[in-house]
């Protein structure tokens, strides 16, 4: 790979299509962020979505438009996102944002016997008031709710609420669907002055939102002449071959433009789709090998949940339910 071709793949893998609801939540990440300056209780958002939706590549552009990497220590930092750590404590998640500030060394400190949650909660807040942090997004906050008597939820909750009060800084949790369970709790509920959900595509409720995106796609390929993405054989093999899943649409695209731009091509040749599938999906039956008439379907039916009141851990999460494969005539009828 050259370092013609390797700035052309990155930039293609890691663009960012807008579209109408990102925009409104980009928006309310703003909105924090004005409110702030006015004083009084800090408001803060709940975003949710499944697998795959693309939280974290919309939480990355969102970081990325407004700063680069902190070059030392004493920068600030308008927007910190951290990540629910693999040890899933609150302690640990305290450690783990005063990491992502520039707080080097905060995990063997944090083990210290003499270092408390307390001491640990005033040195983030101060931290935060030094690095004029202005918006906090906590990306996987389910991981930390989960498997959590209410007792524990609700301590999550007040320390949170602590944190976002003492450091006048607003906070945006990002997670799966049942991170709503945070909202439950009395400190949350008059906080989470919106809540916003990224939805899967559907093509029996909204298909031409699907179809924006992967033309918003093709405009960004590195190609001289951008693809007919939208051609009908073609995009409805991506969404068979997606379900509607943005990161599974996102990985055949870009397997496949990758393979076009190592091959030298300044067109984009369609069957590059059809060999980028049989090729990550070996066992399957290929959406691009099959007739437009003979194509079925399917899309999102139920999202991956929580039961909080489930016997065992294998028991509590539940799994993405997808239609069964039907007919794109049969689908399309249901946005009748």
């Amino acid at each position: 790979m050259t370092e013609e071709q390797s700035i052309k793949l990155k930039t293609f893998w890691n663009c960012f299509v807008e579209y109408p609801l990102l925009k409104e939540i980009m928006n309310d990440f703003d909105r924090l962020r004005e409110n702030r300056l006015l004083g009084g209780d800090q408001q803060c958002i709940l975003l949710t979505g499944d697998t795959g939706c693309g939280k974290s590549h919309l939480i990355r552009h969102y970081q990325s438009r407004l700063q680069s990497d902190p070059i030392s220590k004493f920068d600030s930092l308008p927007v910190l996102v951290s990540r629910i750590p693999s040890k899933f404590t609150l302690e640990e998640t305290v450690l783990q944002l005063l990491k992502d500030l520039g707080q080097f060394g905060t995990t063997a400190r944090g083990r210290s016997r003499i270092t408390t949650d307390s001491s640990l909660t005033y040195s983030l807040v101060e931290l935060l008031k030094v690095k004029q942090v202005e918006l906090i997004i906590i990306n996987e906050f389910q991981e930390l709710i989960e498997f959590k008597s209410v007792e524990k939820r609700q301590a999550i909750a007040n320390r949170f609420k602590y944190i976002s009060e003492e450091a006048g800084v607003a906070i945006v949790l990002v997670g799966m669907p049942w991170a709503e369970m945070i909202a439950e709790e009395p400190q949350w509920s008059s906080r989470l002055v919106t809540r916003r959900s990224i939805p899967y595509f559907k093509l029996s409720e909204d298909p031409v939102h699907f179809i924006q995106f992967i033309k918003g796609l093709a405009k960004r390929m590195p190609f001289d002449t951008p693809p007919m993405l939208e051609e009908k054989q073609i995009s409805f093999g991506l969404f068979a071959a997606s379900r509607g899943e943005m990161r599974a649409l996102r990985h055949l695209i870009n397997d496949a433009v990758k393979d076009a731009v190592l091959d030298g091509e300044h067109e984009f040749d369609m069957q590059r789709l059809r060999h980028s599938y049989a090729k990550l999906n070996p066992q399957k039956l290929n959406p691009f090998d099959t007739p437009f008439n003979e194509l079925k379907l399917s899309e999102i039916e139920r999202y991956s949940g929580y039961n909080p009141k489930a016997l065992s851990s294998d028991e509590a999460l539940t799994d993405r339910v997808f239609s069964k494969n039907i007919p794109i005539k049969e689908l399309l009828k249901k946005n009748a």
